[in-house]
C-alpha cells in the first residue's frame, strides 16, 4: 500500500503554450485504482509506469487560460489525462497521448461530471453490462464493489434494465447504501465470511452475469454460482493491486468448460465509439433522478495521495475526486 512518504508535492515553472497547444488550469481531478498499476516498476500491459521525479497522470477537467490551438478558446472547459497538477500544458492534437476533449456547455452538467457519471468510468459500467456481458432478459446480475465508482453505476443500470441485482461491498454501511439508495435486491459484506457462502445466500438460484471489479475470492465464488452459459465481464482486480506477489488464477476455472461460461476482459477505450450514445442515455437517467452518483471529494492537490490511499482502504463511496481549484462555473 502506498504511503504519504512515497509522494512529493513539487513546484515547477509553468511553460507558455506553443503553437497547437493550450494551457489549462485544472479544477478537478479523478482518483482511480488504475493509478496503482502505474506505480509498479513496469506499469501494466495497457498503462505505462509512472516515472520517479515526474508528475503523475490521471483524468482531470479544467479551464483553458491560454490557447494557441484551433477549436479551443480561453474560458473553455476541457477533459484531459494530465491531472495530479495545478496546470496542464496540452497538445490539442494529442501527439503525446490522448487529446483534450471540449466539454459542451448548456447541458446543465458541471464539468466534474465528466470525471464521473459521464466519463470513461460511466462508460465502463455501461458497456461492461450491455456489450461485454451481453445482458439478456431475466438475467440475474452480481456486481462486486457495488458501492464504488463503476460498481455503483453498474448496479443501477442493471436495475433500470429490469434485472435482479446482487452486489458486494466492504462494510455494513456500504451494504445499506447499495440496498437503500442504489436499489439492489440483495447485498453482502465480503468481510462477513467466505464469499461463496455469502453469494449463495443472496443468489440461491444462481447468477447469469458477474461484473467483476475485484478478482480474487469473489471471482472464484461467482464461477461456482454461475448458471449454464453465464458471462463474466472482467473489469478490474483491485483486491490484488497492492499484493506483493502474483495472485494465482481461480482454482475452479474449469467451471467455464463444464458450464459453457464466457469470461471476457475489457477496457472502456475499446468501446470509445459507444461514448455518444452512452452519454445521451446517462444524461437522461441523471436528469430524471433515476441514477444516483455519489462523490467523495477532497480539497487541494496535497490531498490527492490521501484520497488514493483511502480508495484502496475502502473508505470511499462512489467516485473519488480532488478539487484542485475553484471553478467559476460552479460558483
Amino acid at each position: 500500500m502506498p504511503g504519504e512518504d512515497d509522494f512529493e508535492l513539487a513546484e515547477v515553472p509553468v511553460a507558455a503554450a506553443a503553437d497547437g497547444q493550450l494551457l489549462v488550469r485544472n479544477t478537478w481531478m479523478s482518483v482511480d485504482p488504475s493509478a496503482r498499476l502505474r506505480m509498479q516498476q513496469n506499469g501494466s500491459p495497457y498503462l505505462p509506469a509512472f516515472r520517479l521525479g515526474e508528475a503523475l497522470e490521471g483524468w482531470a477537467v479544467g479551464e483553458v487560460i491560454e490557447s494557441r490551438a484551433l477549436g479551443f478558446a480561453v474560458g473553455d472547459r476541457v477533459l484531459h489525462p494530465l491531472g495530479w497538477r495545478e496546470y496542464a500544458l496540452l497538445d490539442a492534437a494529442g501527439a503525446a497521448g490522448t487529446p483534450p476533449e471540449l466539454i459542451p456547455t448548456g447541458d446543465g452538467a458541471p464539468a466534474r461530471r465528466y470525471l464521473g457519471a459521464l466519463s470513461w468510468v460511466g462508460l465502463t459500467a455501461y458497456v461492461g453490462l450491455f456489450d461485454v456481458a451481453e445482458l439478456r432478459p431475466a438475467d440475474i446480475v452480481f456486481v462486486s464493489a457495488g458501492a464504488g465508482a463503476v460498481g455503483g453505476l453498474a448496479v443501477q443500470i442493471a436495475k433500470l434494465s429490469g434485472h435482479r441485482v446482487i452486489a458486494s461491498a466492504g462494510s455494513g454501511e456500504k451494504v445499506s447504501y447499495i440496498l437503500d439508495v442504489l436499489g439492489a435486491d440483495a447485498a453482502f459484506c465480503y468481510r462477513d465470511g467466505p464469499a461463496i457462502e455469502l453469494l449463495r445466500d443472496c443468489a440461491p438460484e444462481g447468477i447469469d452475469v458477474y461484473f467483476d471489479n475485484v478478482g480474487g475470492e469473489q471471482l472464484e465464488a461467482a464461477l461456482d454460482v454461475m448458471r449454464p452459459r453465464g458471462r463474466v465481464a472482467l473489469c478490474g482486480a483491485i483486491s490484488a493491486y497492492n499484493g506483493e506477489h502474483r495472485v494465482p488464477g481461480p482454482g475452479n476455472l474449469f467451471n467455464a468448460v463444464t458450464m459453457g461460461l464466457t469470461l471476457r476482459g475489457f477496457l472502456a477505450r475499446m468501446y470509445a465509439h459507444r461514448m455518444p450514445a452512452f452519454r445521451d442515455q446517462m444524461r437522461s437517467w441523471v436528469e430524471d433522478g433515476r441514477i444516483v452518483y455519489a462523490e467523495q471529494c477532497y480539497s487541494g492537490l496535497e490531498q490527492a495521495p490521501r484520497a488514493l490511499m483511502d480508495l484502496f482502504a475502502g473508505r470511499n463511496v462512489g467516485k473519488v475526486l480532488v478539487q484542485i481549484a475553484d471553478d467559476p462555473e460552479e460558483g
